[in-house]
């Protein structure tokens, strides 16, 4: 580990900020929000990438360097103790209306960054207390099936029409995002069907079935926040979940947007190649998200960890970091606008 690597502690300041609105609410609540979609971009702009190496790693580090193992590990306890403490002062601590949708935002952003990111690589871990880890986060914010669906589905079929989490040429972002919210939840439970019956079960309607144990394990967390803390604790977790949810949809559609693999003779899809993922080698972005933007090096091997992920030269670049993009996908005229004509192959 090099010195410079102490630049992914960074990653914090999302938590940080989710806890200073918690603490102090007033403006305060809507530090992560201003943070994330504010001033990162603002960043991103003034300090475009230079001199980036083709196929060097992010860092020195080793496959499995604990720094590195612990960054991620870390990431539970606090989104956890964030997720209670965001509870508690929604259903305890008067508030105006203002404060309560920062807050919601807030807590939602923190859920897609250190939940379901944290957990997306954690996931791809071999090492079984990462995978435990991983359904931690990914059922802290409502996600689990993702589970199932992202290394058994997506892997398999991203850049191609039967990937729920592929965006299409010319589609926008809101008749996406039920495309995919959807599908990856019917993908899951198709997987899980497909490897029962592989092991010669009678029915995907069995206590085997990973996809049903995880909507049982969410739906007792939903009946013990129901009884602790009500109406109003159920629907603010709903609601930073559902903001997690979209934040990582947005991530999804500007990953692949427009990309897509060719046929082979046999019928079936070309290997997974670094073109068939959109990359930004801006920084900050970079950093905040644990490298999820050297996507394409991500998909080229899945195995590898986070802050050894290469740049792929051959991947099409973003003229900005993914929260600049998320914002942009969220308007579809300006997102075609400015991505079409930058995809490769219009689909």
């Amino acid at each position: 580990m090099r010195p410079a690597d102490l630049r992914y502690l960074s990653a914090y300041l999302v938590p940080a900020s989710v806890a200073a609105g918690l603490a102090w609410q007033g403006p305060w609540a809507w530090a992560t929000p201003l943070l994330v979609f504010g001033l990162v971009p603002l960043l991103e702009l003034a300090w475009p990438p230079r001199n980036v190496i083709s196929n060097a790693p992010a860092t020195a580090g080793a496959p499995h360097h604990p720094f590195f193992d612990w960054l991620l590990y870390l990431c539970v306890p606090l989104h956890v103790g964030l997720l209670v403490w965001y509870l508690a002062v929604l259903t305890r601590v008067p508030l105006t209306g203002a404060e309560t949708a920062g807050l919601v935002l807030s807590m939602g952003i923190c859920g897609g960054s250190l939940g379901i990111n944290v957990a997306h690589e954690l996931g791809h871990r071999s090492r079984g207390y990462e995978q435990r880890l991983a359904q931690v986060l990914l059922g802290s914010a409502l996600y689990l099936h993702f589970f199932i669906e992202h290394n058994r589905g997506h892997h398999r079929h991203v850049a191609t029409p039967l990937d729920p989490a592929t965006s299409r040429f010319n589609e926008p972002f809101w008749q996406f995002l039920p495309r995919a919210l959807g599908g990856e939840l019917r993908s899951a439970w198709h997987l899980e069907a497909e490897r029962l019956r592989r092991n010669g079960a009678a029915t995907a309607w069995s206590g085997q079935n990973q996809l049903l144990r995880f909507m049982a394990v969410q739906l007792g967390a939903v009946v013990i926040v129901g009884l602790v803390s009500g109406g109003p604790g159920l629907l603010a977790w709903a609601g930073a979940a559902l903001v997690g949810a979209v934040l990582f949809q947005l991530v999804n559609y500007v990953e692949h947007y427009g990309l897509l693999r060719q046929r082979t003779a046999a019928g079936g899809y070309e290997r997974v190649q670094p073109q068939h993922s959109w990359n930004s080698e801006h920084a900050v972005g970079r950093i905040l998200l644990y490298e999820l933007t050297r996507h394409s090096d991500h998909h080229y091997l899945a195995s590898r960890p986070y802050h050894t992920l290469r740049h792929q030269p051959a991947s099409p670049q973003m003229p900005t970091g993914y929260p600049g993009m998320m914002l942009l996908a969220a308007v579809p005229p300006l997102w075609f606008r400015v991505m079409n004509r930058r995809v490769p192959t219009a689909a």
